[in-house]
């Protein structure tokens, strides 16, 4: 099979995962996980995780993890620099994660053009709960790790995605979160070397930008276990 190189925007979470096993078997060489954290380094922008977690994960995905500082700001200006150093690096495909929002693969297809690369959306218009089930199916595991206040309380941070969850989440909620309910940390499965061991040492509340109304979110601190 002719491999394509390709990169991955990376959130660490189950979409990103899945979405990963498809590209892969449809012959992506997936040479980096791209994955963007705030100006100080601490965390990644789509997650909240921090490095040394992720880091893990890459390992036991056998990927290159590439990190990027940016704050909102200037976060497409430093996602396209690093695009560009992927296309002289001979990388022609970036694969995104994202299942039907068309602002968010807007987006993901003009940094790719600028960059001259072809975005890829591997479960792009897939209905939401197959993909959910899907996931969990193969054999995946993921922790949720952030929950919206206005859908999920405190509880639901740290619960296993499972279809345990699935039959738990209120009306309205998505069950893969692509409303942005909750956000997930994907630390198992079939392209696994191991498990990716991790702990939960806090959960916190904290609120959005005035942009978005204040509105609070259940976030875990999570770190790398036995360390």
């Amino acid at each position: 099979m002719v491999t394509i190189p390709s990169f991955f925007s990376w959130s660490g979470g189950k979409d990103s995962c899945l979405a990963l096993h498809h590209a892969c078997a449809a012959g992506h060489e997936v040479r980096h996980l791209l994955a963007m954290f705030d100006e100080d380094g601490d965390s990644s922008r789509s997650h909240g995780l921090p490095l040394d977690l992720m880091a893990a994960q890459a390992r036991a995905l056998g990927i290159d993890l590439v990190t990027a500082r940016a704050g909102w700001a200037d976060y497409e200006a430093v996602f396209t620099a690093q695009l560009r150093t992927f296309a002289a690096q001979g990388i022609t495909h970036g694969l995104f994660g994202d299942i039907d929002l068309q602002p968010h693969r807007d987006w993901e297809e003009k940094v790719c053009t600028a960059a001259g690369i072809t975005a890829v959306l591997p479960l792009w218009q897939r209905p939401r709960l197959e993909l959910a089930r899907e996931f969990i199916g193969l054999g995946y595991r993921a922790v949720i790790v952030c929950v919206d206040g206005r859908y999920l309380g405190p509880e639901f941070v740290g619960r296993e995605f499972d279809d345990a969850l699935l039959a738990d989440l209120p009306p309205g909620v998505d069950a893969c979160g692509e409303n942005g309910e909750f956000h997930t940390f994907a630390y198992a499965g079939p392209r696994f070397s191991q498990l990716v061991p991790w702990r939960i040492d806090t959960v916190e509340t904290i609120h959005g930008p005035k942009a978005y109304g204040q509105t609070p979110y259940h976030r875990a601190a999570v770190s790398l276990a036995g360390r």
